[in-house]
């Protein structure tokens, strides 16, 4: 079925809508001139269409674009001549990472929306749109973030829910403008410490993933009012998990020479054992005095949050003999001094169920 002008469902001055019209083929032929000048919004949402021919071009003033629920497999090279495009919506449909044109990045939008498609990978094309403000790939087949992704500096929503990434790239972090992100109903094991560095974002959601524990650093992410982490095993069962690897006779050596103040000078050592004793870390359990070099225990503790939620963080300890203090008690003794200065209410909302 092809369309006539007056076969639009509904249209108003700078607006053509031929949604809903089992349309198959897109003929613009019948347009004016004047129509197609004048047009800033076209919604050809819920048709038959496979491809999107070169023709949108002579729509030269749009601005916002729906081609959502159609059978899309192609974008034609016809669209990145519209200049003034800020808006594209292109949900479900059958489009992947070679259904773009290779100019697909030129384009100057602000808002693009490709979930419930076939992504494999998040387009380079998209990653070339500084602009951008709004990336939504849900529903999708991805298994990754590209670390391009960090060039999208204007960026204020990422979704990527409903995909199959198992890791959260360093580089997300270096979004300044990053307020929501959505990462739920996917594969990740971790979240990087980096993210910390994300000083806008106020709601992250991560439930539904493989999640065990959360970095300690979560705790600087000031303006944080909603974590989302149903679903995943740090929820759905008590995890306490320690790792060791023995620590070596050079390690074992300079933990005594640390922790017991043991006097050494420049001339009686080798340059690279002086540089070797100057790496000791100082054990985070406020209780010991223990140092550590390269032999630590990975170890998850539970903490407060909003004096109701105990959510499992990830730290260091010296040995499995150094015990962590986890108690029940917020205001413990045994608490570090950067979890008891943590205000009751910096996460507003901690969605755990």
């Amino acid at each position: 079925m092809e369309f006539h002008e007056g076969a639009a469902a509904a249209t108003g001055d700078g607006v053509l809508d031929f949604s809903r019209l089992n349309l198959s083929t897109l003929n613009v032929d019948s347009v004016s001139d004047e129509r197609k000048h004048d047009t800033k919004q076209m919604y050809l949402n819920n048709n038959r269409l496979v491809s999107l021919p070169s023709s949108i071009c002579l729509f030269s003033n749009l601005e916002f674009l729906d081609i959502s629920n159609n059978g899309l497999t192609t974008l034609s090279e016809g669209i990145t001549r519209l200049t003034k495009l800020r808006t594209l919506l292109a949900k479900n449909n059958r489009l992947n990472e070679y259904s773009l044109p290779k100019e697909f990045g030129s384009l100057h939008l602000e808002v693009l929306n490709f979930s419930g498609n076939r992504f494999e990978e998040i387009p380079l094309q998209c990653t070339q749109m500084l602009r951008l403000q709004s990336l939504s790939l849900g529903g999708n087949r991805l298994k990754s973030i590209p670390p391009e992704i960090e060039n999208l500096t204007s960026l204020e929503l990422l979704y990527l829910g409903g995909n199959l990434i198992n890791a959260i790239p360093p580089e997300v972090a270096n979004l300044p403008f990053l307020t929501y992100l959505v990462l739920c109903d996917n594969r990740i094991q971790s979240v990087p410490p980096q993210l910390t560095r994300l000083n806008s974002l106020r709601s992250l959601s991560l439930h539904n993933n493989l999640l065990t524990y959360l970095p300690r650093e979560i705790l600087s992410l000031v303006h944080l009012q909603e974590l989302s982490l149903r679903g995943n095993p740090l929820v759905v069962r008590f995890v306490k998990e320690m790792t060791y690897d023995p620590p070596s006779l050079l390690e074992l050596a300079g933990r005594t020479i640390k922790s017991r103040n043991i006097p050494y000078h420049p001339h009686e050592l080798p340059d690279n054992l002086l540089h070797y004793l100057d790496l000791a870390s100082k054990c985070p359990n406020p209780k010991c005095a223990g140092v550590y070099f390269d032999s630590c225990v990975r170890h998850i503790k539970f903490v407060d949050f909003c004096g109701k939620y105990r959510l499992p963080l990830m730290h260091y300890l010296c040995s499995p003999e150094c015990t962590s203090p986890c108690s029940s008690n917020p205001q413990s003794d045994a608490e570090s001094e950067d979890e008891s200065s943590v205000p009751a209410d910096r996460l507003q909302r901690v969605l755990l169920g």
